[in-house]
């Protein structure tokens, strides 16, 4: 499971968060081979370079529950319920 690197720094997720960050890894692979989502060069690294990094704020920032947040121009443009 590459997910297992979000725990290193996300030690609190849930099961279940870890499962949807896996689906989203294999979402963007599978769509990557058709529109160039991110770098092909660069896929194999999804986990660590891209959805690590949109992650980060979260250990800066306490955001109040059921709030959204909107990823603009920093790549993948996640969008979280959080």
């Amino acid at each position: 499971m590459n997910a297992e690197i979000i725990l290193k720094y996300f030690p609190e997720l849930s099961g279940e968060q870890i499962d949807k960050f896996n689906m989203m890894e294999s979402m963007y692979k599978e769509w990557n081979q058709k529109i160039n989502v991110v770098s092909r060069n660069d896929i194999d690294n999804l986990i660590l370079h891209h959805i690590l990094h949109s992650l980060t704020l979260l250990k800066f920032y306490n955001f109040k529950p059921k709030g959204e947040i909107l990823d603009l121009g920093t790549g993948g443009g996640f969008r979280e319920y959080l």
